[in-house]
């Protein structure tokens, strides 16, 4: 198995839970991984205060890029990024990755993967959905992205709050390729 070249971008969605397992998880994984860049909002780093109480995402020894930074090796294809993962996902940038609008490094990120034709997943994490937010994530999916609501599912008898996300977790880096062991519905049962 070749090493990946990930992007992960955390906006500020509710749900810091699901990045805060998410990049636990990928440091387990770092034999399957040569390089993961990061870029987080402001609004993702106040989220992240409100729900978990901390910044303990300064704590992660992968590289943060500043939203602002077209520079970010990801923001052209020819690094060569194989994998980009927005978790979570709120509407607006689903919005703007739907259309096309590469206002900030994670648009833009988003905009290379879908023109390169590379995986992009978006957990994107509302609810009641608007037919706008339906009609966004259609345009996404027939671009070629994986939409990947960060619902939880509980056949694995979750136990804390982490092991609720990472149900979920787990599922995106499984959507990502990534081989790991699991809870999986029929072998766990």
């Amino acid at each position: 198995m070749s090493k990946r070249k990930i992007v992960i971008a955390i906006t500020g969605a509710s749900g810091s839970i699901y990045a805060k397992v998410l990049l636990k998880k990928l440091l387990v994984l770092k034999t399957q991984i040569t390089e993961v860049g990061i870029v987080m909002s402001n609004n993702a780093k106040d989220v992240w205060r409100a729900e978990l109480g901390d910044e303990s995402y300064q704590d992660v020894p992968f590289k943060f890029y500043d939203k602002g930074d077209f520079f970010a090796p990801f923001a052209s294809g020819s690094a060569r990024y194989d994998t980009m993962i927005v978790c979570p996902c709120s509407m607006g940038t689903l919005s703007r990755i739907a259309h096309g609008i590469s206002s900030d490094l994670t648009t833009r990120a988003a905009d290379v993967m879908l023109k390169e034709r590379r995986r992009l997943i978006l957990v994107t994490r509302e609810t009641p959905l608007s037919i706008i937010h339906i009609q966004n994530m259609k345009l996404v999916t027939e671009a070629g992205g994986i939409i990947c609501p960060a619902s939880p599912s509980f056949y694995s008898l979750p136990k804390t709050l982490e092991d609720v996300a990472e149900t979920v977790v787990d599922r995106i880096l499984s959507l990502a390729g990534f081989e790991f062991k699991h809870y999986q519905w029929g072998e766990n049962a």
